[in-house]
Parts: C-alpha cells; sequence; structure tokens
C-alpha cells in the first residue's frame, strides 16, 4: 500500500502498452476514443459561439468570444439543474427541456460546443451517441441518441454547427486557448477530482483501429485512463473494488480520485485496527465507522489531534492519531506515484516536449490535485525523479477557470 512498492517504469511501460493496444483497436482496459478534434489548428477570433456545459447535476451555457489578442469574453452566462435528477423524463422532454436553456443564446451565434460529461461515442461529425447516464440522470429514453442532432432539431435550429466533446478534452483546450500568442509543442487535459481521466494529442497515423483518417493530421484521443486495469492491486483494493457499484471496473480509479480514496482509506484503517495496530479504545471507533469520504481524510490530514472531524472525534490516543495519518498519507503517496505514472506514459506518448523553450502544456482541473493534502508536489516530485536522461521531457502546469465552458467553446472555434 505503499509509493516505494511501485516501480514508476512498469507503470509507464504497462500504461503506454495498453494506450498503443487501444489505438490499433485490440482488447485493452483504455479505450482510447477518437475525438475528431485537431487541437493543433488555430481556433477563430472575434466570432461569438454558445458554450454548453452538462456534467453532473448542473447545466450552464453562456456566450463565449475570443477577442483578436486571444482574451476571453464570457456573457449571458445561465445556470440551471441537470434535467431528469427529480424523477424519469422521456426523450422529448429531456432536449425540450436543455433546449429551452439554451434557445435565447443559440440565436447568437452559428456554432455550439457542447461539453457533455456522460459516457458518449463521439462520431467523424463530432455529434455524439449517449452511450449510458450517471449521476442520477434518469432519461432512459436519451440513450442510444444523438446528442447534438436532437438538441438542434429540438431548438428548431438544424442548420447550426455544433461539436460534442467531454470534460477531460475540454480542459485540454481550455489551456490552449489560455496559452494565447505563447510557443508550446504540445497539450494534455487531466482530470483529477471525484473521477479522473487524461487526453492528449495523437498522430492519425497512429490510430490504427480507424482507417479513413487523414494520415497527415493528428487529433486529441480521450483516454479514459480511470478504467485503467492493470496498476498493481493489493488484496485491500481487492476487498474495497467488492464495496463499490461496479466492481472490477474503474480500478485506477478507485486507488486515486475522490470519489473512493476516502472509502479505501477506511478499508485500509479497518484492516489495521483488526490486527491489532491500534489500541483497542480507537479499533472499536474505526470498526463502528459505516462511511469515509475523501473530504473528511483531506480533513483529519489538515487538522491536530484535537482537531474536528469525523477521525479526528474518534482517534483520541496520540500514537493511534499519528499512526492513522501515516496510513492515510500512504495511500495518498501511492496515489500521487500512480497518477506520476499514468502522466509519465501519456507525456512520452505525445513525442514531444524535448526543448526546454517548446513545452508541454498539461492543463488540470479537479478538487483532489489541488486541494487534498499533499498530491500536487508529490505528483511534481515523482514526474521530476523520474522525466531525466533520454526520458526528459519539458511540462508545464496550469489551471484555467470554468474550462469546461471555455473548451466547449474552443471547440466550436478550431478552424
Amino acid at each position: 500500500m505503499k509509493a516505494d512498492d511501485l516501480n514508476i517504469q512498469a507503470l509507464v511501460d504497462e500504461f503506454t502498452s495498453d494506450m498503443i493496444k487501444g489505438l490499433n483497436g485490440k482488447a485493452s482496459s483504455l479505450r482510447m476514443i477518437p475525438t475528431y478534434i485537431e487541437a493543433d489548428n488555430q481556433f477563430l477570433t472575434d466570432v461569438p459561439v454558445v458554450a454548453i456545459d452538462a456534467g453532473g447535476t448542473n447545466f450552464r451555457t453562456a456566450v463565449v468570444k475570443f477577442n483578436s489578442n486571444g482574451k476571453l469574453e464570457i456573457s449571458d452566462l445561465m445556470n440551471a439543474g441537470m434535467p431528469g435528477l427529480d424523477g424519469e423524463i422521456s426523450k422529448n422532454e429531456f432536449f425540450r427541456i436543455i433546449a429551452g436553456y439554451v434557445k435565447l443564446n443559440a440565436e447568437k451565434s452559428e456554432r455550439i460546443g457542447f461539453c457533455f460529461s456522460y459516457p458518449t461515442e463521439i462520431l467523424p461529425n463530432k455529434d455524439g451517441i449517449l452511450l449510458q447516464f450517471c449521476k442520477e440522470v434518469q432519461a432512459p429514453g436519451v440513450v442510444g441518441q444523438l446528442i447534438g442532432k436532437n438538441l438542434l432539431e429540438a431548438l428548431g435550429m438544424a442548420e447550426k454547427q455544433i461539436v460534442l466533446l467531454n470534460d477531460t478534452v475540454a480542459t485540454l483546450l481550455a489551456g490552449k486557448s489560455a496559452s494565447f500568442g505563447k510557443n508550446y509543442d504540445s497539450f494534455i487535459g487531466y482530470i483529477l477530482g471525484t473521477g479522473t481521466n487524461a487526453c492528449y494529442i495523437e498522430k492519425n497515423s497512429n490510430i490504427l483501429k480507424k482507417h479513413d483518417l487523414d494520415q497527415s493530421k493528428n487529433q486529441i484521443i480521450n483516454i479514459e485512463s480511470g478504467n485503467y486495469g492493470k496498476a498493481p492491486q493489493t488484496d485491500l483494493d481487492v476487498i474495497f473494488d467488492q464495496t463499490t457499484v461496479n466492481p472490477g471496473e474503474y480500478k485506477f480509479e478507485k486507488m486515486i480520485s475522490g470519489g473512493y480514496l476516502g472509502g479505501l482509506c477506511l478499508v485500509t484503517l479497518k484492516a489495521a485496527a483488526k490486527e491489532g495496530i491500534f489500541s483497542e479504545e480507537t479499533a472499536v471507533s474505526i470498526l463502528a465507522l459505516n462511511d469515509l469520504s475523501s473530504e473528511e481524510a483531506n480533513r483529519f490530514l489538515s487538522n491536530s489531534i484535537s482537531g474536528s472531524g469525523l477521525l479526528n472525534e474518534r482517534i483520541k490516543i496520540k500514537t493511534d492519531n499519528e499512526t492513522a495519518r501515516m496510513i492515510i498519507e500512504s495511500l495518498i503517496s501511492r496515489a500521487a506515484k500512480l497518477v506520476a505514472g499514468n502522466l509519465a506514459a501519456v507525456i512520452l506518448k505525445t513525442e514531444k516536449g524535448k526543448l526546454p523553450d517548446r513545452p508541454i502544456l498539461i492543463t488540470v482541473e479537479g478538487s483532489i490535485y489541488y486541494k487534498l493534502h499533499n498530491m500536487q508536489p508529490q505528483i511534481a516530485n515523482y514526474l521530476t525523479e523520474y522525466l531525466t536522461g533520454d526520458r526528459k521531457r519539458y511540462i508545464e502546469f496550469m489551471e484555467v477557470k470554468q474550462s469546461s465552458l471555455v473548451g466547449a467553446a474552443l471547440a466550436a472555434l478550431i478552424n
């Protein structure tokens, strides 16, 4: 359960192997989904575009424009709840509701960029077919439907151009927009929040599972890295996996992301309690816990022994407090090394960033990366240690506010 138990070179080799298999259409835990978005192209300026962000429980839309200096201008921002959260609705009702949200803005532009953060198969025309809803949206009739086409029909605006993408791709594009006028060799988008995912720019000539691509061009590949299945798991990882709603799936995500890290900490603390690592008083308190969020685990690490929070209220003995802290910090360090292995594989796969004046820009979104105790500096340290010698690559990290909206807009403005 420790970072020292992991060989980062083995992580990179296995992850890269699965990436290549996914690109070749062979059996792989990485789906390597083509997006048909050519991120190296220039984007249009002084052209208004409708940006839509539908993810989780929230729906947002705005009119976005990049001026001739590349500065972002956002207007007519509207926030609403995702339809289908308060009970099951039909396909027609779903699209009628979101068309109502979008209609006023849609009248102001011929281009729509739609960040639709649910599992979706993207098509060459940049529309997408919904594979499944998650996050408690109840609209089963929408599954299997073309999202863009149905929205345009509900708007009565079938002639408009629409581009679908997910939040990871939007994050990459948001970084590209924020880097206007700077000299980056390539771009990576990375999410580390409730879940995790990564995307990067790949040569079409390497995407062997698609036979009709222009071999001289490239496009963004959505890796779906949270489903990576070959990270080395311990018996406690397996035990925790069996407590989740989808055992055997998204194994990697369950080792590093905010939706699961607290639960993994609790399983590990309970195992320690059963093995006599804690005092009897603390062991009884830990074993009585039914749930531990990543936020609560983080609060425990951020507070002293006298601090508030679920674990502080149950662990009163100083030595037990120190032991619990060591266990949780160990799991975070392991997660940081897994993230570094993931990022290192993607960085090397780009074959870019070999010159100091042309680094790769990695745009990161997600509370676990930015807010979890010591996560960000540990990821940076592991990457710095690994990317040396023949593997030396120059990288920069960036955060972009409202990245899903910004990236959606840019997707519709790439010329």
